[in-house]
């Protein structure tokens, strides 16, 4: 407990000092998704104005690089390839998934789907996308040839979908507290663990392997080891709904936030506090910068 005692204060110590935000105006309307590209260079927001915007990171400063356009409908969610720093993939109010290329600043595939789509993420492996739609469809995409490989519909509320960090499991969040495990790619139950009371919002594992976070409606967090199912702990210093969590690039971190106006930083082994950001808006979305910055948050 020493160790973590001392590892302790000096987050604390460092975030004293480390707290300030700063806003950037990129859209012309409500920002739904950000994401950190893996290299922690870039970041990514996508919008209801139906653009992405590209920032790049100059020490303490954002800027504004590309503004990708061609979705008809909002971004409403965005995440980036686990490996490759140049890769991004867009879920769209307007039934497509579009993959994006920074180096030639363009879309290079554009795959139509069932509906409208709300949820997406690439699988830590980079080979396929899953993209989750408002009527609970999940398709998969094979990120290489861009075609579907399998589409898979729930008869419950899939509010999170996300894989593992070896990508032989896929996981759900549903709006009954539970989290739904799928062997991938067989698509095959493989165990339905009852997480939260309330609604099980979102999911995150983090980059160790050892963890994977669960925010919920009961405005609790909950740690769980990956390996035997089991709650390790639970945050509490939330009053609102737990929208998004985020861990730090090395693990030690881990980030939430909901309606209040607030970023909870806990440290994973012991539940800690080491610090709330303030923030102006309710709805917020946290992503922890990763490598460049080991600290940095977007909101």
């Amino acid at each position: 407990m020493r160790k973590f005692q001392e590892k302790i204060e000096e987050f604390q110590n460092y975030f004293k000092t480390h707290n300030k935000s700063k806003e950037y105006l990129g859209h012309s309307s409500k920002v739904h998704s950000v994401g950190w590209s893996c290299d922690g260079k870039r970041l990514a927001s996508g919008s209801f104005d139906k653009s992405v915007c590209i920032y790049t990171l100059d020490r303490d400063r954002l800027n504004k690089e590309i503004t990708f356009k061609g979705h008809g409908g909002s971004v409403d969610q965005l995440c980036w390839h686990q490996t490759h720093p140049d890769l991004l993939s867009t879920a769209s109010g307007d039934k497509s998934v579009r993959i994006w290329d920074t180096r030639v600043q363009k879309c290079v595939a554009t795959i139509n789907t069932k509906g409208e789509n709300i949820n997406i993420t690439w699988s830590p492996n980079g080979n396929s996308i899953a993209v989750g739609n408002k009527e609970d469809l999940v398709t998969f995409i094979d990120a290489r040839t861009h075609k579907i490989e399998a589409e898979e519909q729930f008869h419950f509320e899939v509010n999170e979908i996300s894989w593992n960090n070896t990508s032989d499991l896929f996981f759900l969040t549903n709006g009954q507290g539970c989290v739904h495990i799928l062997s991938y790619p067989e698509l095959k139950r493989q165990h339905i663990l009852k997480a939260h009371p309330g609604t099980c919002i979102c999911i995150e594992f983090d980059p160790t392997g050892k963890y994977f976070a669960t925010g919920s409606a009961d405005a609790l967090v909950s740690l769980w080891d990956i390996n035997e199912l089991a709650c390790q702990r639970v945050f509490t210093r939330m009053d609102w709904p737990v929208r998004t969590i985020s861990f730090s690039y090395d693990g030690q971190l881990l980030a939430s936030a909901s309606e209040d106006l607030i970023i909870d930083i806990g440290f994973v082994e012991t539940g800690d506090k080491i610090a709330d950001i303030s923030v102006e808006a309710a709805n917020v979305y946290c992503r922890m910068a990763s490598f460049v910055i080991p600290f940095g948050l977007c909101l």
